[in-house]
């Protein structure tokens, strides 16, 4: 038996306006190489100047997730050579990071909790992009002195799942923080996982492989575990010190394999040393207090919901998992309705219609609509059925009004007791004999009455009103 050994290396972009050493805007998507300058191009004695933004949002990330701040911090010299860095080298923090020792607790379905330990979130600045054009490679120094936040977590995650779990509540920090818009696609958060295996029990940590940036979830689970078979049939095959050697692999989601890209570099390799350019940095008590001034992030969030409205501790961490879904959940509320109506319309009645992956967040139906439904059924102004009539509307047509929809179809309940009189009246009449048999005992014959009037008023008799009149006709 085999035990995973996982250590993630996240690289947060931070969403500041400008980029870490000079004033060129970060802008995503602009036209190649004209958002630069002589800093960010590296050229002779254009020097850097640190974004304090940027250190800010750093330390706003170590305050999240309880780590030392180090109020004073310095930046290392990376050297290496590729073509998307003009510089040939990384500015970084080696030595002495911003943000040092902190915690991220993640949750599991059954009700259990592990703390996974970082080990550090530093900054640095980004590359350019290489652009691969079949025979011709082209190089985008647009991204070229991005601000990043590398976080570094420790080796403690022992499956795929456990490293998931940890990067989806990493992402949805960021994002509560709004450091970040964490969108990997984009390249804003992107993922390094480090891979070994060790039998059970054992101490040692063996060799270890690094694959590099990995853009989903889905595809960082995947490449985890086609690894893991690699390793541990190398292993079981009695050739794991030929094949297992320290490398960067590359996840290829076509062919569902990891496959070599270089040799791992160690830290010798990139000759490090103290950046001459930039002075220590310092951060002042005003610079502290800024720091330590977080919103409410999902835990907090979740534990909140549970104390405040009652919501099952299951039912509030799906609501929290992604600031979008919270704001959505927060919203229907503000509609003056329930939090446990808001919590099923949300998560099970508007997540059940969607396929595809599509969150509510994304679909037509936005919070106001769907919390207006909702209040409409408290306010018994339409059943629970006919609300579900309405949604499936909504949802077929691109949005809409949900009162114009209503009376459209026709669904507004019927709760004038006058009128409703009238139509169990006729019913009881039609029925003398079952009447009888109702009144000599046979209980279970109001639910008779109660279907034939809903069925004469096609569903629209308010069921509480009906059951009232209904009750009291019968006991005459």
């Amino acid at each position: 038996m085999f035990e995973t050994i996982i250590g993630l290396e996240v690289h947060v972009q931070l969403n500041t306006e400008s980029k870490l050493f000079c004033s060129c805007p970060t802008s995503f998507n602009h036209e190649q190489n004209t958002n630069t300058c002589p800093t960010c191009l590296a050229l002779p004695g254009a020097l850097p100047v640190l974004n304090k933004e940027a250190l800010r949002k750093a330390g706003m990330f170590g305050t999240a997730v309880d780590a030392t701040i180090n109020r004073t911090s310095f930046f290392d010299r990376k050297s290496y050579f590729y073509p998307d860095s003009p510089t040939a080298y990384q500015i970084t923090q080696l030595y002495t990071p911003i943000v040092e020792h902190g915690k991220l607790t993640v949750d599991f379905e059954d009700g259990s909790q592990k703390t996974i330990r970082i080990n550090r979130a530093h900054i640095e600045s980004d590359a350019g992009k290489n652009i691969h054009e079949g025979p011709i490679s082209k190089v985008d120094l647009n991204r070229a002195g991005t601000p990043l936040v590398e976080i570094v977590s420790e080796p403690d995650m022992r499956s795929a799942e456990e490293a998931i779990l940890y990067l989806k509540k990493l992402h949805s920090i960021v994002r509560y923080l709004d450091i970040s818009d964490a969108n990997m696609q984009e390249g804003s958060f992107r993922v390094d996982v480090n891979v070994s295996i060790r039998p059970k029990g054992d101490e040692k940590l063996y060799t270890r492989v690094e694959i590099k940036n990995i853009n989903s979830f889905r595809f960082i689970q995947k490449a985890i575990e086609l690894e893991v078979a690699r390793q541990r049939e190398a292993w079981e095959d009695g050739l794991y010190d030929e094949e297992i050697v320290q490398e960067t692999r590359l996840f290829d989601q076509t062919k569902q394999e990891t496959r070599s890209m270089r040799g791992k570099e160690g830290a010798a390799d990139y000759r490090y040393f103290p950046e001459p350019d930039l002075l220590k940095v310092v951060v002042d008590d005003a610079m502290y207090t800024t720091m330590r001034t977080i919103p409410e992030l999902p835990d907090a969030k979740k534990e909140r919901f549970v104390s405040e409205f009652g919501v099952r501790p299951y039912d509030a961490a799906v609501v929290t998992a992604t600031l979008e879904s919270a704001q959505y959940f927060e919203a229907m509320l503000a509609c003056g309705i329930t939090a446990r109506n808001a919590i099923t319309w949300l998560t099970v009645e508007l997540q059940g219609r969607l396929s595809g992956g599509m969150s509510a967040v994304d679909c037509v139906v936005d919070a106001v609509t769907l919390g207006t439904l909702v209040k409409r059924i408290e306010e018994n102004i339409i059943s629970g059925k006919a609300a579900k009539e309405v949604l499936d509307y909504l949802l077929a047509n691109d949005g809409g009004d949900v009162d114009a929809i209503i009376d459209t179809l026709g669904l507004k309940q019927v709760s004038d007791t006058g009128a409703l009189e009238a139509l169990i009246d006729e019913i009881l009449t039609a029925n003398a004999d079952k009447v009888a048999e109702y009144k000599s005992g046979k209980d279970k014959l109001f639910g008779f009455f109660v279907g034939q009037a809903m069925k004469a008023s096609k569903g629209s008799a308010n069921p509480n009103t009906l059951n009232e009149i209904l009750q009291a006709k019968l006991a005459q």
